[in-house]
């Protein structure tokens, strides 16, 4: 098992008012970590998107956990709740959202599918440490994947439907894979 540092990452708790709705579930059930970009101009608008009901449950979409651009990392779902982040994975991940607006506004244009926008180290500094303290916290988790590996559906462009483009491109081709392989981590699908 990792070290963990002297100083664990801060986590600023801020639930969302449907946290107590969401299903809950044993931390053993936690086999991996799912990675994603908020694919929103920032931590405001990323939390807004979360608040929204979605669903006859009273619940909506959103992640566990979400690293702002400055590092700062907020937890808006309890990791023993089923947070809804990625199709047919949630029950047994984790939803770490990194905040950036990768496609945003025009997700599903057929013109707009690049992902420019970098991490900033600060930011994947903190994604880092949370890394080793979830992995600390539960051993149980065997590996990470991004959004764009588990949900691979392609769905018509919003501004052309003969084209075909991904629905989830997240967390896109600037994450650091490298540095999440490198400190132990395995890849879903590698």
């Amino acid at each position: 098992m990792p070290r963990m540092d002297a100083n664990p990452p801060n986590i600023t708790i801020e639930p969302l008012p449907y946290e107590e709705a969401l299903d809950a579930r044993p931390r053993s059930s936690i086999q991996g970590v799912v990675i994603h970009c908020t694919e929103t101009p920032d931590l405001e608008t990323a939390r807004e998107f979360g608040e929204r009901v979605l669903y006859t449950s009273g619940t909506g979409n959103s992640g566990h956990y979400y690293i702002d651009l400055d590092g700062s990392i907020h937890q808006f779902v309890d990791i023993e709740r089923v947070a809804h982040h990625v199709r047919g994975y949630n029950q047994q991940t984790i939803g770490i959202e990194l905040v950036n607006p990768g496609r945003f506004p025009r997700w599903y244009d057929h013109d707009h599918q690049s992902m420019v926008h970098p991490y900033p180290q600060a930011q994947i500094d903190a994604l880092m440490d949370l890394l080793a303290r979830l992995r600390h916290e539960l051993p149980d988790l065997a590996w990470i994947a991004g959004h764009e590996d588990l949900d691979t559906e392609q769905v018509p462009a919003a501004n052309n439907p003969k084209q075909l483009i991904y629905r989830k491109r997240d967390p896109g081709p600037l994450f650091p894979w490298p540095r999440v392989i490198e400190a132990g981590w395995t890849r879903l699908g590698d």
